[in-house]
């Protein structure tokens, strides 16, 4: 049985420490009866007992622990002949591991190992709690900044649309009112004129709430979402589009996945229109293996330098914000982005979409394939 004496407990020189992972290095984040200089130090976990339970990934007894190369670099340990290590991990997420040692070398017998065991699995599951809260905040945050982006993107569609028409169309009238006294012929052709502004203004301004909120994509699904977006791009800005979706695809993408990849193709779609300057641009959705899908926006117009975007993406410049917003909503459904482009040559978007968990891991950690 462990003593409980209080006295005992003080004067015992059992060593601990928590150490977590950061920026690919091991921090002590807490300890017991370690110096302030032993708190600075960090672990690469790349040799030695550290390096060998993490691997092995299972709680294990560790000997001659003041003499690793990594963990000999404590001062605390170095009187310590015995360890013993808990790997804070679940599944392929490694977070860190607890550390104890002793000078003894019998110390850690059966009784203690359970009582660590049962301390290192409470852990594992305080900083998987501790994650998934800090996931949320960080979610909320994101979505915050997605609706606010949305909000400024109204704005300059707005700006550059909308209100630049109907100011144009008030100019014009005041003009047309004049004409009439004057050269009543001259006003009727200003006011067909006039009636086409406006009559393509309105189609500009229902595109605007098409995009803002698609209701056929929620009644029909993305296939019929992207190409009621298609046939509105015809008919409001003469931008010829096609589209190829894979109803195979679809069926294995819940409602919330089908709205995040129309917005990506709507992303991509208006970024082309307005800055590539292409004949046609093309949106395929298909499969690619197991569990994975492929989105592709192509045009054939002026391209662009992806490095020099990827600056600005970084520097978060106003010219990049349309990347920006490809790269978030990527990650909304755990994608992958590659954007392919040169002047002269065109722009390809691809985005490879995971359908399932492993898919996903496939991705995003391509060593595991």
């Amino acid at each position: 049985m462990l003593d409980p004496d209080p006295e005992q407990l003080v004067s015992d020189p059992l060593v601990g420490m928590v150490m977590l992972f950061s920026g690919g290095k091991l921090h002590i984040g807490s300890a017991r009866r370690l110096t302030s200089a032993d708190m600075r130090v960090t672990f690469d976990a790349a040799e030695g007992l550290l390096k060998r339970a993490l691997d092995e990934g299972e709680p294990m007894l560790l000997n001659n622990i003041g003499y690793d190369p990594e963990l000999g670099r404590v001062v605390a340990l170095r009187t310590c002949t015995s360890g013993y290590c808990f790997p804070l991990r679940s599944g392929l997420n490694v977070y860190g591991a607890l550390l104890f040692a002793h000078p003894n070398p019998d110390y850690f017998n059966s009784e203690r190992s359970n009582l660590l065991d049962i301390i290192g699995r409470q852990s594992v599951t305080a900083i998987q709690n501790a994650r998934l809260y800090q996931d949320l905040v960080e979610e909320k945050e994101r979505m915050v900044e997605v609706h606010e982006e949305a909000r400024k993107k109204l704005a300059r569609d707005l700006h550059d649309g909308p209100t630049q028409s109907v100011a144009a169309i008030a100019m014009r009238l005041n003009i047309t009112r004049r004409m009439m006294s004057k050269d009543v012929q001259a006003a009727g052709e200003e006011i067909i004129k006039l009636e086409e502004l406006a009559h393509r203004t309105t189609k500009e301004i229902r595109h605007m709430l098409f995009t803002l909120r698609p209701l056929i994509l929620e009644s029909q699904g993305l296939t019929a979402a992207v190409q009621s977006m298609a046939d509105k791009m015809l008919e409001t800005f003469s931008q010829k589009m096609t589209v190829q979706i894979d109803e195979r695809v679809t069926k294995q993408l819940e409602m919330g996945k089908q709205g995040v990849i129309f917005y990506i193709i709507e992303e991509a779609v208006n970024n082309a229109r307005k800055h590539a300057a292409a004949d046609t641009i093309a949106v395929r959705l298909k499969p690619v293996e197991a569990g994975i899908a492929l989105l592709e926006i192509q045009d054939n117009g002026v391209g662009f330098d992806v490095g020099a975007m990827s600056q600005a993406y970084d520097k978060r410049a106003n010219s990049s914000l349309g990347m920006v917003n490809l790269r978030e909503r990527s990650e909304l459904v755990n994608g992958l982005l590659h954007i392919d482009s040169a002047p002269g040559k065109g722009t390809k978007i691809q985005v490879y979409i995971p359908l399932t968990e492993d898919a996903a891991d496939r991705i995003h950690h391509p060593r595991a394939k």
